[in-house]
């Protein structure tokens, strides 16, 4: 790692203050934070820069929430970008001050440059130190790194923390589908190893205008449920719409996530409504289908909406030797994806559940 003189680092503080424009530096001018270096917002808010695209704030006064918001892991999904960019400029302009720790996480930097998913290799699924296991002949990526780079500032973030202190720990790792959805925005809810559903964290998911959660039944390698299995985080992977290139997003269609996010960040009470279950559209997954040859084929066509039903029995995928069928009446499917590698996910069925 690389030294930035003293003076160069007062001259990014300076202009982080002024501008806010802390995700544009890092996308262009990364050497910048090529060294961690820290600073303070008018003596009530201590700034780390960790590196580029990682940035933490924290209160000097008391808090209770340790809070990770994740985005850009696929570098196309635009709209969370803008909305933590956003974020980030309103706390280091002093527009908004932050009551609890926050971390902010922008993943893959290189394809936010190049428009795409990924550069290399799909890196929500590189978690859980999945990153480390290379197959055979594999050569490590920027993308593995990134996702140690990223897995190593969630730890120090919850472990630096006072341990003998009541901490409520959240992790929002948000993205965007790549095709629409009958339900526009819907979170995804890590698989708890053994603990119970959280009926309050789905009242702050509806405040955010999320009322589709689908319950993951199994562990993961994706980076929400690293934060659950490794610092019992309440975390969720939020799918805010459709995948839109920069620029081009309705931030209207956000305001409810900005402004719960916002309130969350600041220790503003949210003014959660009651839980009710008619509230809420809450499915399990069935199926987890991979793909096993480079013949698969999703038996419906390309446009076809995230949580689109099929009646029981109908062939949802096939490839050389089996077909996929849906086995209940009215079976979801939620992320379809043909073009994924060998041997990974590409397509999970739901069904209908309550907790």
């Amino acid at each position: 790692m690389q030294n930035v003189p003293q003076t160069d680092i007062n001259n990014t503080i300076q202009i982080l203050k002024q501008q806010g424009n802390f995700l544009s530096l890092s996308r262009t001018q990364a050497s910048l934070f090529a060294s961690p270096f820290s600073f303070s917002i008018n003596h009530h808010t201590k700034v780390t820069v960790i590196a580029a695209g990682i940035i933490s704030f924290e209160p000097e006064a008391l808090s209770d929430k340790d809070i990770v918001l994740s985005c850009g892991i696929h570098g196309n999904e635009t709209a969370p970008i803008e909305i933590c960019e956003q974020l980030v400029k309103n706390i280091l302009t002093s527009e908004i001050e932050v009551k609890q720790n926050v971390l902010f996480l922008f993943g893959n930097l290189p394809a936010m440059d190049i428009a795409e998913r990924f550069v290399e290799e799909n890196m929500n699924r590189l978690f859980s130190l999945e990153h480390q296991k290379l197959a055979a002949g594999q050569q490590m990526n920027d993308e593995r790194r990134r996702a140690k780079q990223l897995e190593d500032a969630v730890e120090h973030f919850y472990l630096s923390k006072d341990q003998n202190q009541e901490r409520e720990r959240i992790h929002y790792d948000l993205h965007t589908a790549i095709r629409t959805s009958k339900n526009d925005k819907f979170a995804v809810y890590p698989f708890q190893n053994g603990k119970a559903w959280d009926k309050y964290q789905l009242q702050v998911l509806l405040a955010c205008g999320i009322n589709t959660i689908l319950l993951s039944g199994s562990p993961t390698t994706t980076f929400s449920y690293f934060s659950v299995s490794k610092f019992n985080a309440q975390a969720f992977t939020v799918e805010l719409g459709k995948v839109m290139p920069f620029g081009e997003n309705n931030m209207d269609n956000f305001r409810e996530v900005t402004s719960t996010l916002t309130r969350l960040i600041c220790g503003i009470d949210l003014e959660l409504k009651e839980y009710q279950p008619e509230d809420f559209l809450i499915y399990k997954v069935n199926q987890v289908i991979n793909k096993e040859k480079t013949d698969f084929t999703l038996n419906f066509s390309a446009d076809t909406p995230n949580f689109s039903d099929f009646p029981k029995g109908y062939v949802l995928a096939n490839e050389t030797g089996k077909d996929y069928r849906a086995e209940y009446e009215g079976e979801a499917i939620v992320f379809p994806n043909a073009d994924v590698a060998i041997g990974q996910r590409a397509l999970l069925t739901v069904i209908p559940t309550q907790i």
